[in-house]
């Protein structure tokens, strides 16, 4: 191959690798907030489909002249540690009333391309009302800031936009003019399960895939290495006791390392493996959606604290809200959002989430843990 033919396929493997982990960082992506990113996405998404249809059994669409990209990440498990979240509010993740909401309005806005803000709260009042949910009432406020927050969640992923007007208006004039223009397919695309939901009673059959219900050795096979490396490129740490029979032995072998190996080449990053388990590391962090340790959030610097606290021994969930209310008392101009009563309970609970999904903490019965992918975040003294 000519020298210039080499560069090509460097670049195209580059810009292969960088596609697959910006998906799983953003499994959205719209060309109107990251036009670079969906411009490469578009460019090679034929290499970037089937490594994902490969590897880990996940579909992408790809939709050029809508100008999105959507990674269909289906799970059979659901991660409570990644919410949807506000955009106001310091990021707070939805609660039970914004989730419902969500569902309800998205099925509003299939409706038609334009609605207003006025139009689509009388349909949710009218539809909750009907289907025997909790009734809708945009007349209090408490209402109508749910009702916003699921209006820029939608906004911020393209399902709707405002053409006139501003979402945030309705929070204090129910009677505000916002005029939307409505995606449609892409609120349709939004929903990221294999199985309608109004044809499933529980969640078990919600993400139940029926590629993988034949029982044969083929699928099984299938769903073990698909399953794998949803595993190793969706979750911070993977530890081996937490795998299947099948799962550690397809690890152990040597197709079964040789393949992981090669897909994580193509990724562009890098296995990490312990005797505990296995930590897939991108060294750009293109593919980490949220970084650790980091001091952008007072939770994450508390997580910390406690993280360090824990390295002394297990510690009850008591004591890490000891621990950090000494923390607050000793900096009483730090965390003013947690300084009303109860504050460090509530720091202490977003620290320790943090440290549960990032696969550093355990919780049993009141008992919290350090795991060993926690070593990683050890202070080492220094001696002479």
């Amino acid at each position: 191959m000519s020298r210039t033919g080499n560069q090509l396929a460097r670049l195209e493997s580059e810009e292969v690798a960088r596609g697959i982990r910006m998906l799983l960082a953003s499994p959205l992506l719209t060309a109107e907030r990251e036009p670079d990113g969906f411009d490469l996405v578009r460019r090679r998404r034929e290499p970037i489909t089937k490594w994902f249809d490969f590897y880990c059994g996940w579909r992408l669409h790809v939709e050029p002249r809508a100008g999105y990209a959507r990674l269909t990440k289906t799970t059979d498990r659901p991660d409570p540690t990644r919410p949807a979240r506000r955009a106001r509010s310091g990021g707070a993740p939805f609660d039970r009333r914004r989730y419902t909401l969500l569902c309800v309005v998205c099925a509003e806005l299939l409706a038609g391309p334009a609605t207003t803000i006025g139009l689509l709260a009388d349909r949710v009042r009218q539809t909750t009302t009907v289907e025997g949910m909790p009734p809708f009432d945009p007349s209090r406020r408490d209402e109508r800031s749910a009702f916003v927050d699921v209006l820029l969640f939608l906004q911020h992923h393209g399902a709707v936009k405002p053409v006139d007007g501003t979402t945030e208006s309705f929070l204090d004039h129910p009677d505000a003019k916002v005029l939307y223009r409505v995606d449609a397919t892409l609120v349709t695309r939004l929903l990221a399960v294999p199985t309608a939901p109004s044809t499933v009673d529980d969640v078990g059959s919600l993400t139940r895939e029926n590629r993988y219900d034949d029982s044969s050795t083929a699928q099984r096979n299938l769903w073990t290495r698909h399953s794998v490396l949803r595993r190793l490129v969706d979750d911070p740490v993977v530890y081996r006791d937490e795998l299947t029979d099948d799962q550690r032995a397809f690890l152990a072998s040597p197709s079964g390392r040789k393949l992981v190996h090669t897909a994580v080449g193509i990724a562009g990053c890098t296995l990490e493996e312990r005797a505990e388990g296995f930590v897939l590391v991108d060294a750009d962090a293109i593919a980490t959606d949220t970084r650790f340790p980091d001091d952008d959030s007072h939770a994450k610097v508390a997580a910390l604290i406690l993280l360090d606290r824990l390295g002394h021994g297990d510690a009850s969930e008591d004591d890490l809200v000891a621990e950090t209310d000494q923390l607050l008392t000793r900096f009483p101009n730090w965390a003013k959002a947690y300084r009303s009563d109860g504050g460090a309970a509530r720091l202490a609970d977003d620290g320790l989430a943090l440290l549960r999904a990032f696969g550093l903490a355990r919780v049993d019965d009141g008992n919290v843990s350090r795991l060993p992918a926690a070593a990683r975040y050890a202070v080492e003294e220094l001696h002479d």
